[in-house]
C-alpha cells in the first residue's frame, strides 16, 4: 500500500514507459503503479536480470525499501554489517576503521547480493501486475504534445506522458535530455566474484580490505543469499586497471592468486574456490553527473543521471531515491512538467555532494599515487579517530551527510536492535 503523500490529489493518472528492469526501474515502477498510473516497463535484455556481485543497501537505500513494505523480505536476504575496515598489507596498519554506530540511531548497512534485491523488487513488481516488454533496445524518443518511444527496429511504443530513463549508465536516452556526455572512464577498475562465504578468520558483520599503496585493494564482503534457501555468499573483489586485466591473464590464474595470498594469507578461503579467471568478472567504472537529469516528459534516473566509482557504496541507494522522489514530485505536482522540475530539484544537491566525495575519496583507495596511500594510511588514518570525524565518515558511508529523506516525501525507517540470522 502506497503512503497517502504519494498519492496524486489532482487524481490524474499518467501513461508511463520506463527504461530499463534494474532496481531503479523496478522500484519506480512500484511506486507510480501504487499511486494509480498505467506502467510498463521495457527491457533490453530477453530476461530481466541482475547484473554485478554484492552491494551494501545503505539506511538510504533501506529506507525506500521499507516505504515500499519491501524491508522485511531484503533484511531476510542480506548480512548486516556494522563497520567498513581496511589494513595495510604490508605494515598490518589500520588505515580505514568507519562504524555505522557512531552516528545517531541504530543505523547498519544491509550487504547483499544484487541478484537478493532484483528478485525482491521483481517478485513485487509481478504481485502488482506491472506488464514488462523484454528484448526492447529503445533508441530514442520522439515528442510532442505527449512522447512516444522509438526502438531499435524503428517501431514505436506508445505514446506516454511520462518517460522515466532508468537503463544505467550506458543511457541512449539522457541525450534527449541535453546530455549527450557519455561517462568518464576511470583508470581503476575490478575484478570481482560471488563464492560461498567462508567465516573463519572474517568478520561476518563487515566490509574487510587490504591495501597495497592505492594500485591494489582486496575486498571481502558478506553478501548473504541470492534467493531464499541457497548458500551464504561472499563478494570477493581485487582492483586493477582494466587496460592491466589481459597483462594479469597471461600469467595464469595461480600466478594472480598467489599474489593475492601473498598480500592477504587469509584470502586463500576464498581463492581456493576459483580455478579459472573465467569465474571472474570485470568491472568498468565511470563518472558521470547530469546537471538537468529531466527533458521534455523525461526523467533520468540512477546511473543513467549519475554514475561513479563504488568506492562510497553509494549507486544503488541513490537510484531507489531518485524513484522515491520522482514518485513523490508527480503525487504533489499539477503537470508532467512541474513534477520533473521538482523531482530534479529534489535530489540536486544530495547527488551532487556524493558525486564530488566520491570522485575525491577513491584516488586514495585506486590510484597510482605515491604520495595519496602515504597520506591516507598516516595522516587521514589518525584524524579518522579524532571526533567528529568518525560520526562524519559514519554519515558519509550511510549516505546522510546531508538530509536525502525529506525532499523525497520520506521518514527514515525505524531501525531494529539486530538483523536474525
Amino acid at each position: 500500500m502506497v503512503p497517502a503523500n504519494r498519492l496524486g490529489g489532482s487524481g490524474i493518472s499518467y501513461g508511463i514507459a520506463i527504461a530499463g528492469a534494474g532496481p531503479a526501474g523496478l522500484a519506480a515502477a512500484l511506486y507510480l503503479k501504487r499511486a494509480g498510473h498505467r506502467v510498463t516497463i521495457f527491457e533490453r535484455f530477453e530476461e530481466p536480470r541482475p547484473v554485478g556481485s554484492g552491494l551494501i543497501l545503505q539506511p538510504t537505500g533501506l529506507t525506500v525499501l521499507a516505504d515500499l513494505g519491501l524491508l522485511d523480505d531484503i533484511m531476510a536476504l542480506g548480512s548486516r554489517i556494522d563497520r567498513l575496515h581496511g589494513v595495510d598489507a604490508s605494515s598490518g596498519r589500520t588505515v580505514l576503521d568507519v562504524r555505522y554506530d557512531a552516528q545517531r540511531g541504530n543505523r547498519f548497512g544491509l550487504a547483499v547480493h544484487r541478484a537478493a534485491l532484483f528478485g525482491v523488487l521483481f517478485r513485487a513488481a509481478r504481485r502488482e501486475a506491472i506488464p514488462i516488454e523484454t528484448g526492447v533496445e529503445i533508441e530514442a524518443l520522439e515528442t510532442g504534445e505527449r512522447v512516444t518511444l522509438i526502438r531499435g527496429n524503428g517501431r514505436r511504443e506508445g505514446p506516454f506522458d511520462l518517460i522515466v530513463d532508468a537503463s544505467g549508465a550506458r543511457s541512449k536516452l539522457r541525450r534527449c535530455a541535453g546530455s549527450a556526455e557519455a561517462p568518464r572512464p576511470l583508470t581503476y577498475g575490478a575484478f570481482w566474484a560471488s563464492l560461498g562465504w567462508r567465516g573463519e578468520g572474517f568478520d561476518e558483520h563487515a566490509l574487510l580490505q587490504r591495501y597495497h599503496k592505492a594500485s591494489v585493494m582486496i575486498g571481502v564482503l558478506p553478501i548473504g543469499r541470492p534467493e531464499p534457501g541457497a548458500e551464504r555468499m561472499a563478494a570477493f573483489f581485487w582492483s586493477l586497471k582494466p587496460a592491466d586485466a589481459d597483462i594479469v591473464r597471461s600469467f595464469g590464474i595461480d600466478a594472480w592468486k598467489e599474489r593475492v595470498v601473498r598480500l592477504w594469507p587469509q584470502a586463500e578461503a576464498f581463492t581456493s574456490q576459483i580455478d579459472s579467471f573465467d569465474q571472474l568478472s570485470l568491472a568498468r567504472y565511470g563518472h558521470h553527473t547530469m546537471k538537468f537529469p529531466v527533458g521534455r516528459r523525461l526523467a533520468v534516473i540512477g546511473d543513467a543521471a549519475h554514475s561513479t566509482s563504488p568506492q562510497l557504496g553509494q549507486g544503488a541507494n541513490m537510484a531507489l531515491l531518485d524513484a522515491a522522489a520522482l514518485s513523490y514530485a508527480l503525487a504533489r505536482a499539477d503537470g508532467v512538467e512541474t513534477a520533473l522540475d521538482a523531482y530534479a530539484r529534489a535530489r540536486r544537491r544530495h547527488v551532487r555532494v556524493f558525486q564530488a566525495l566520491s570522485l575525491a575519496f577513491t584516488p586514495f583507495y585506486q590510484s597510482d599515487s605515491v604520495a595519496l596511500p602515504f597520506i591516507r594510511d598516516r595522516l587521514v588514518a589518525t584524524i579518522a579517530k579524532i571526533p567528529p570525524a568518525p560520526r562524519l565518515l559514519a554519515t558519509m558511508v550511510a549516505g546522510t551527510v546531508i538530509d536525502p529523506f525529506r525532499r523525497a516525501g520520506l521518514a527514515e525507517a525505524r531501525w531494529p536492535d539486530r538483523l536474525a540470522e
